[in-house]
């Protein structure tokens, strides 16, 4: 076997590697060479916490003895199956997924991830209703492949544009701290707030022919495009448009799902019931590649007796499936969902602390370990600390000095996510946020120099 030193890591890395979302010349990967649990170390000792799950994955933590026995034992009794074959791993799988995700989705087609499980959707709803259109919103991600980044909203579609799927239509997300539609009534009452956006996209589908619909994709809590939790009634009453419409409703849980809102999916929240679901990600808590499209019996059944024309080499691997069932076993055994619930509680108020004192703070949002902070130069104006698809000096700063101070976290233009494992101790959490504290006491005085 090939083998290098720890030193050799990071050069020979950026020798051969090419890097995604990154300019060459420019790239900065960190070299880590091992993760237990809510930390990782690099190559030279330094440990970080990691309050970003890695890649907003590894839900159950890193290095769980009881999922890695579990890919080892698979690879050891059937290492590889195609994608029309029938396996234990598939059964049982399939079985778990039935009793955890929302009643009524109970047929799961199996991807090698987040992207490729919702351009699926989109096949299956397109090939159940016979209609071309898809709606999305403007704030949402939906992945990088062509079809997933064309019904991706936010401005990582417009570099490949124009692109090869067309029929997606896009509307507004119900963004209270920077809703279009309300600069002037800040204290309007939830309940007229999302009627509002419903009815914007009421509009949107009547403008559209809701002939020529066949789904609404949506994040049920939007991801890194800012942790977006909907107002009360608002997935309800677009799950009522769908049904009154006979469009198709797909909820992308491919970050939002498997404990990571202190539910196991999001929709959960609020009784919704998709007619499809995505999920990724949290699925095998990053320990091997999978996604997954969950749907209602309808839908699969219209494709009886015609093909599905969609296929992967990789579809319902076995070891990655293994991974799978095993994460379900330890979050049920460990009762992450639950825990979550309750870590969620104390993350509220660690984020409800950090807006109290410092002036950079516009707005905190969180649902579970699902967090967001936003950024800003003025509460009065709300003017964002980084511009729209775009960093500032001060940003640049502020993850410089979260990473030297040993904490791996996400930024998203002006927003800082906070998505720990979901194994996080109090004491822990608290460790994170004294960093946070920190780095915004840093921010607060750039902004008063």
């Amino acid at each position: 076997m090939f083998d290098i030193s720890d030193s050799e890591i990071l050069p020979l890395s950026l020798e051969h590697g090419f890097w995604t979302w990154s300019a060459q010349r420019h790239v900065q990967p960190l070299a880590i060479k091992s993760a237990r649990g809510v930390y990782f170390w690099d190559v030279d000792g330094k440990r970080y916490l990691d309050f970003n799950s890695m890649v907003m994955c590894v839900n159950i933590g890193h290095g769980d003895e009881r999922v890695i026995r579990a890919m080892a034992r698979q690879a050891e009794e059937l290492a590889f199956a195609g994608p029309l074959m029938a396996t234990r791993p598939r059964a049982v799988l399939g079985k778990q997924l039935s009793q955890i995700t929302p009643a009524g989705l109970s047929r799961f087609l199996f991807t090698l991830g987040g992207a490729d499980a919702n351009e699926n959707a989109i096949k299956l709803a397109r090939g159940y209703t016979g209609r071309p259109k898809i709606l999305a919103r403007y704030r949402s991600y939906h992945g990088a492949t062509y079809g997933a980044i064309a019904l991706t909203g936010d401005p990582r579609r417009t570099a490949w544009e124009p692109l090869t799927m067309p029929g997606v239509v896009h509307f507004l997300d119900p963004y209270r701290y920077r809703s279009t539609f309300h600069r002037n009534a800040p204290d309007l009452p939830e309940a007229e707030f999302a009627l509002d956006y419903l009815n914007h996209l009421e509009e949107i589908i009547q403008y559209e022919n809701p002939a020529t619909i066949a789904a609404v994709l949506i994040e049920p809590v939007t991801g890194t495009n800012g942790v977006i939790v909907p107002p009360p009634q608002y997935l309800e009453g677009v799950r009522d448009i769908c049904s009154r419409h006979g469009i198709v409703m797909i909820a992308d849980e491919v970050m939002s799902g498997f404990g990571r809102t202190g539910k196991w999916f999001a929709v959960d929240h609020w009784g919704v019931v998709p007619d499809i679901l995505t999920m990724a990600k949290g699925l095998t808590s990053g320990y091997a590649p999978l996604g997954a499209v969950a749907m209602k019996e309808e839908i699969a059944a219209a494709f009886n007796d015609r093909v599905f024309e969609g296929g992967l080499t990789w579809n319902a691997h076995p070891i990655s499936l293994a991974a799978a069932s095993a994460v379900i076993d330890v979050m049920q055994q460990d009762g992450l969902v639950e825990r979550t619930a309750e870590s969620g509680r104390l993350m509220a108020e660690l984020l409800n602390r950090l807006a109290e004192r410092h002036a950079c703070v516009g707005a905190t949002r969180s649902i579970g370990l699902f967090g967001a902070i936003e950024l800003v130069r003025d509460r009065r104006t709300k003017e964002p600390l980084a511009p729209y698809n775009g960093t500032s000096a001060e940003m640049m700063a502020l993850r410089k000095f979260l990473l030297e101070k040993g904490l791996f976290l996400y930024t998203h233009w002006h927003t800082i996510l906070l998505l720990p494992p979901l194994i996080i101790t109090p004491e822990q959490m608290e460790e994170g946020f004294e960093i946070l504290d920190q780095a915004l006491v840093m921010t607060d005085r750039a902004l008063n120099r």
